[in-house]
């Protein structure tokens, strides 16, 4: 018996996280940790996967994370989410982060992740996701980057 599970937007995955940047979040350089942006990054993934899916996830790859500018102590940070390719049992989201001067406005994006997660059922194996559907070109585009990206991943195993 195959379960179709009716696909869903690219839009219904969207969630954005916004935290200010206090001196607890300060590296030694007094910019704030690469670490606690990762930390950010990985629960506004997990968040948009388990919009998509309506299940637990759990984190299997970080793809990338290359920061391009350093964040600010004071700085709002804002991370953008969404699921832009889903397999099976796993779903890869694209978090973009935005760092933002609350004073001025000026915003300045730091940097794109691509994170891999696999929903997992009550018992904590893995189970179906929902496929992602595309709603414009943009995001037809992004999912054909990030089944190129899959691909890659697959054939490192």
């Amino acid at each position: 018996m195959t379960n179709i599970l009716t696909p869903k937007p690219v839009s219904a995955s969207h969630i954005t996280i916004s935290q200010l940047m206090h001196l607890e979040h300060a590296n030694l350089l007094g910019n704030v940790h690469g670490g606690w942006i990762m930390k950010l990054v990985d629960e506004a993934g997990a968040l948009s996967c388990m919009r998509h899916a309506q299940k637990k996830v759990v984190t299997v790859a970080i793809d990338s994370m290359t920061f391009r500018q350093p964040i600010k102590l004071g700085d709002l940070v804002i991370l953008n989410s969404e699921v832009t390719y889903t397999g099976r049992t796993s779903m890869e989201v694209a978090v973009e982060v935005v760092a933002e001067n609350p004073f001025t406005g000026e915003r300045t994006h730091t940097n794109t992740a691509y994170l891999v997660y696999v929903a997992l059922d009550d018992e904590g194996r893995p189970t179906s996701v929902p496929p992602v559907k595309a709603e414009s070109e943009e995001e037809k585009q992004k999912m054909q980057q990030a089944q190129q990206r899959q691909e890659r991943r697959l054939k490192q195993k």
